[in-house]
């Protein structure tokens, strides 16, 4: 009777506390580093915060976006009209991904002039002045295009290996997978950056979104 009524008691006392809010954050694949980092930071502070990431693709972030599902998300670019973006940065994308017995294995850089016999995996999803409508313009149509957007660059990685076609690989990518069937080649010239940022509704503002937005600022200032 006694053992129950402490239990009662400690269970009582738990509910007693508030539980720290909680805000949830849609997030490219690609860049989950910096999520993690941000769910990290968000834990520490003198009031937290509890992070619930969800990783997701443009397409479904936005839509997300738009449906209220998620008050922020940190996305590619085109972003999405009718948000607030902020806190926006660059990835560099200076490698070229092909498959460990390719002959391009071997090289020690290339540029993409010099890939017109080769099938370079882009996104159908290419506004003008984008990264992909650029590199889409000095492929002179040797490509094939997948989906709308490539949100999961290691996943894309699969169909590298199988031959489907080489993979511009962010050096996100690059810094963190390792595979034994996948080589990355540096890509000379190339000046490619996929840009990235923070969109969230104006309309739908909170102590939590305000909080995720410094701390997704203060985040890439020490990245």
């Amino acid at each position: 009777m006694l053992d129950a009524a402490a239990a009662f008691g400690t269970e009582a006392a738990r509910l007693a506390v508030p539980a720290p809010p909680s805000i949830r954050l849609a997030y490219a694949p690609l860049i989950g580093v910096l999520a993690a980092r941000v769910a990290r930071r968000l834990a520490t502070r003198a009031v937290p915060v509890d992070v619930e990431l969800w990783p997701a693709g443009w397409s479904s972030a936005t839509a997300s976006l738009a449906a209220g599902e998620v008050p922020a998300a940190i996305l590619s670019a085109p972003f999405p009209p009718g948000f607030t973006t902020t806190a926006r940065f660059q990835v560099t994308v200076g490698h070229l991904a092909v498959p460990a017995g390719d002959p391009l294995a071997t090289v020690a850089r290339i540029r993409p002039e010099n890939l017109s016999r080769h099938r370079i995996l882009l996104p159908r999803n290419r506004p003008p002045g984008s990264m992909w409508a650029r590199l889409a313009e000095r492929l002179r149509g040797r490509y094939r295009e997948l989906t709308d957007d490539i949100d999961d660059f290691a996943a894309v990685l699969d169909l590298v290996s199988a031959g489907a076609g080489l993979l511009p690989a962010p050096h996100l990518l690059v810094d963190t997978i390792r595979r034994h069937d996948i080589r990355f080649v540096p890509l000379d010239g190339a000046g490619l950056r996929l840009m990235y940022g923070l969109s969230w509704s104006p309309e739908r503002t909170s102590a939590e979104l305000m909080t995720l937005v410094q701390t997704v600022h203060e985040v890439l200032r020490t990245r």
